[in-house]
């Protein structure tokens, strides 16, 4: 595929063994249409963050303890967690038209429950029908980004939004309620009606049977795994039956729900696996790095999460030049560039006693993490087939949101 081919983001001749591409799944999203895509990707990181300041105000309004109401959050990762891969067989199975439409409603409905029933279990249900809806929408913005520089856009948008999330959500909280904060990612839904006009006359990747048993298998797995750092005995045995079970169900399904063609190729695992080292070096910094600054500094917990801002947004807007670049470079440059950025961060958050060198560190990571998303996405799906792109895509985008729940679990057992 020719260079100016590649950046048009139009489908190419198919290569020998492959299917040729759905026109849907990476139809012409590119340029200023790309914004589009990063608008139905971002907000996606204000249920992570977002909630960050204002757990407390919606403990009291609930009568329930600061923990309890942390179920919110906990049930938006596994939303995200669970609904990325789910999703993205949709998107594999039934085309973009019908995934932006199935998730954009859960968005909706997960949003509608949060503002409308301050009740704690029907908080749960919707923040984890937001989580899978918005997981939805982001593999599929990332499956339909026609070029390097789109998806660099897509995955700079999560970053960015995710740096300034902690912020608006508590100006959010003190202008509308706590209840807004924990309802910013429907502004994802916003796009949906572009989008879906734009895949209108698409069809779907593959016309595989679907493989249940391998789907029920594979959001086992990601449960328990999401559960690892709460209750690490139970959910590691469970992770573990469960990865044994479906590695038997690969084996009987090579292209199930989980294609053989992903867990057997080289090319994607390393790129799945250095997006997930990447991520939990750099959620598990986001963690450490606030204690460190409040060891050798006497600044107040609000001043701390100003200053963090900075090199969070200087990594997220950083990683789109940096996706962009490395369509034109080496993998090994990038990959060795992403991983250096991303050791000598953590060296310095160590070794470094000074603001100053705390918030590079910080940057560091932030920029590695960030543009490995980007990056390594597009080196995970250039691996495949084109048909095995939308599940690629959602088994990528899962390893890097394990990191952000391991990172922060492993810098927690450090600290004992």
């Amino acid at each position: 595929m020719s260079n100016s081919l590649a950046e048009s983001g139009a489908p190419g001749p198919a290569a020998p063994g492959r299917k040729p591409q759905a026109t849907d799944v990476r139809g012409p999203f590119h340029g200023a249409a790309a914004l589009w895509l990063a608008l139905m990707a971002g907000p996606l990181s204000f249920g992570i963050a977002g909630p960050a300041l204002v757990l407390d105000d919606a403990a009291r309004d609930l009568g329930v303890s600061t923990g309890a109401a942390t179920w919110t959050v906990t049930a938006f990762g596994w939303g995200i967690a669970v609904g990325t891969p789910l999703l993205a067989g949709l998107l594999d199975r039934r085309g973009a038209r019908a995934a932006l439409t199935v998730c954009g409603l859960l968005v909706l409905l997960g949003a509608g429950l949060v503002a409308g029933i301050p009740v704690l279990p029907v908080l749960v249900l919707g923040t984890a029908l937001m989580g899978l809806g918005t997981a939805g929408l982001t593999a599929t913005a990332m499956s339909l980004a026609g070029s390097p520089r789109a998806m660099g856009l897509v995955t700079a948008s999560l970053a960015v939004v995710g740096s300034t999330a902690p912020l608006a959500g508590s100006l959010v909280n003190d202008v509308l309620s706590w209840q807004a904060t924990l309802a910013l990612p429907v502004l994802s839904a916003v796009a949906v009606p572009f989008a879906v006009a734009r895949c209108a006359h698409g069809a779907p990747v593959t016309r595989e049977p679907f493989d249940p048993l391998g789907a029920v298998l594979l959001t086992a797995l990601v449960t328990a795994l999401v559960f690892v750092p709460h209750q690490p005995l139970v959910a590691g045995v469970c992770s573990v039956v469960a990865a044994g079970l479906l590695a038997a169900q690969v084996r009987a399904r090579p292209r199930g729900f989980v294609p053989a063609v992903l867990v057997r190729n080289p090319g994607f695992l390393v790129s799945a696996g250095l997006a997930l080292c990447l991520a939990v070096v750099n959620f598990g910094m986001m963690y450490a790095i606030p204690e460190r600054l409040e060891d050798h500094t006497s600044w107040s917990t609000s001043e701390i999460g100003v200053a963090m801002v900075w090199p969070l947004l200087l990594g997220g807007a950083l990683s789109w030049f940096v996706v962009a670049v490395s369509a034109r470079t080496g993998r090994r440059v990038v990959i060795t560039a992403l991983v250096g950025l991303a050791v000598l961060g953590a060296v310095l958050a160590v070794v470094g006693t000074s603001p100053a060198v705390l918030l590079a560190a910080q940057a560091l990571t932030s920029i590695a993490a960030a543009s490995g998303q980007g990056a390594f996405a597009v080196h995970a799906t250039s691996a495949v087939p084109d048909d095995q792109r939308p599940p690629a895509i959602g088994m990528f985008n899962l390893s890097y949101l394990l990191g952000a729940a391991f990172g922060p679990a492993i810098v927690s057992l450090l600290a004992l």
